[in-house]
């Protein structure tokens, strides 16, 4: 084991990067949502399109993210965090110019229910029709405050928690599990294809046996690490969380720099804002600082806001 002096210098490689590289990719994605992935190429920070948005605007991904960050942050429960989520949706908090401009169907609904007063565990979709990606889009600084978890039981309990609050349904859950467990693999060095190869042994080992079993089966490309010898034909990018983490893993697999995983993700098309912040994550904790074009982190909207609250985030989670 390092020193404590050491685990902070990691946790600084990599956390930011981590948070900077999903919002870039975000932001890259913004202007061609939706759009199908013959009809456009997108090499450098664009803006307008889809949204008519200025270069570097980040959607509902980043802002539910940061929502997330500060829930932490302030040390909130789901409540908090649904609070925050609603301020969002319905006065703009956390986006770049102050109005929101999109949100997804699910998250969307799950407000409404939190508004209704509805409890808790009514909130998320629980049908298999709620497995969009809006959970799996703003979990990863949940990644950094489990670091230090040796039980692999309570970070599925509290990725299972944060989740919930919009997605109740195992599969989008599992997909969090996953996500996560990815990262876990590249912030300890992994190349992409060992942290892929990992995935299968921690289902084995922690995920079979649990209400997630049921579950593996739709994961099976990304699990039998079939992913690597795919073509970009066989890759859907579409909002279904199953598609969403394997897209992400893929690019990322077929990348040789942070530049051209986050690209290739945004031109795959359709739900291209989510699949670049997912491969964003995923390619800055690899590639690192020096990876991320500083052309494009200096393009982000409203960057002294997120580069501030991500110094309280390292100071927090560096704790």
């Amino acid at each position: 084991m390092g020193s404590k002096e050491d685990n902070k210098q990691l946790l600084k490689r990599k956390l930011y990067p981590a948070m900077l590289g999903g919002i870039v990719g975000d932001g890259l994605g913004v202007p061609v949502e939706f759009k199908n992935r013959a009809l456009f190429k997108v090499t450098e920070m664009t803006g307008y399109g889809t949204y008519n948005q200025p270069p570097g605007t980040w959607s509902d991904d980043t802002s539910l993210t940061m929502c997330l960050v500060e829930n932490i942050l302030e040390n909130e429960d789901e409540v908090g965090l649904m609070h925050k989520f609603a301020h969002y949706r319905d006065n703009g908090y956390w986006t770049p110019y102050g109005k929101m401009f999109d949100i997804g169907i699910a998250t969307n609904e799950a407000i409404y229910r939190y508004k209704q007063r509805l409890p808790l565990e009514e909130w998320g979709g629980s049908s298999e029709y709620d497995n969009g990606n809006g959970a799996l889009m703003r979990i990863a600084p949940l990644f950094f405050t489990l670091i230090q978890e040796k039980s692999v039981k309570k970070r599925i309990g509290e990725i299972k928690r944060i989740a919930e609050v919009t997605h109740r349904h195992p599969r989008s859950t599992l997909g969090c599990i996953l996500y996560l467990e990815f990262m876990n693999a590249l912030y300890n060095d992994k190349t992409p294809l060992e942290a892929n190869r990992m995935l299968s042994e921690f289902c084995q080992e922690h995920i079979v046996g649990t209400v997630y079993e049921n579950e593996i089966q739709h994961y099976a490309r990304l699990l039998e690490s079939d992913l690597v010898h795919l073509h970009r034909g066989d890759i859907k990018s579409d909002g279904y969380v199953v598609h969403s983490l394997e897209a992400a893993v893929w690019c990322l697999l077929h990348a040789d720099d942070y530049a051209d995983a986050v690209l290739m993700a945004v031109n795959l098309g359709n739900d291209t804002d989510t699949v670049a912040l997912l491969t964003g994550v995923f390619a800055g904790m690899y590639y690192e600082m020096h990876g991320i074009p500083t052309k494009w982190i200096e393009q982000l909207a409203g960057k002294k806001k997120i580069l501030d609250t991500l110094d309280h985030f390292y100071l927090h989670c560096a704790e």
